[in-house]
């Protein structure tokens, strides 16, 4: 299945689903409207948000858009008491999103809160990791830096290939996709996310 595999509920899938379901309650989107939204199946999505399906980067990508939001958006608040001024985020309490079934774990480097325009984070990529075949676009522009092991990262009829301290930029809108082409090796990667305006409502 492209959009995912119907799974037993995983406690990392389960945490995801909840936290898209409640975003989208929270602006009284319908799973219809999500669904004309994104172009996936109604079916699909209640399946994500049961924790029934593990979302690639690609639909997490697409369901972000649709909650005018950033991937950082999709990450779930620290359980602590939360800081009314959030400046820093202690290692120690960094939220972490597992994209289990590609090999790629992303911790929040941000602080929760505030437009969510700006998103940080330290990704690492198991050996072999890589988001799929398929090229995904997003609202926003990213960028990052290589600090351990090589990326492989495709922006649209490009193909580059980056070593420890090389560093990218390219608006998110161009179709693309990455991965870890070392077979025994992870990569790490210090990774930006900046979204721009968000959307009028029904564009």
């Amino acid at each position: 299945m492209s959009e995912g595999d119907a799974v037993n509920p995983d406690p990392v899938d389960r945490a995801v689903g909840q936290r898209l379901r409640l975003l989208r309650r929270a602006r009284a989107l319908s799973l219809e409207t999500v669904a004309s939204r994104t172009g996936l199946s109604i079916g699909f999505i209640s399946q994500v948000e049961r924790g029934l399906s593990s979302p690639s980067l690609r639909v997490l990508a697409l369901l972000a858009d649709t909650l005018q939001i950033g991937i950082g958006g999709l990450f779930e608040p620290a359980a602590t008491d939360p800081d009314p001024d959030p400046i820093v985020v202690f290692a120690k309490e960094r939220p972490e999103l597992q994209l289990w079934r590609a090999g790629i774990t992303k911790q929040l480097l941000t602080p929760p809160g505030g437009t969510q325009g700006m998103s940080l984070f330290h990704m690492v990529l198991k050996p072999g990791a890589s988001t799929g075949d398929e090229l995904f676009s997003h609202d926003g522009e990213e960028a990052g830096l290589v600090l351990e092991g090589r990326l492989t990262l495709v922006v649209e009829a490009r193909t580059l290939e980056l070593s420890e301290g090389d560093s990218f930029r390219f608006e998110s809108r161009r179709p693309h996709r990455f991965g870890n082409p070392m077979p025994r090796k992870r990569a790490v990667v210090l990774w930006v996310n900046v979204l721009g305006a968000p959307k009028a409502a029904g564009a």
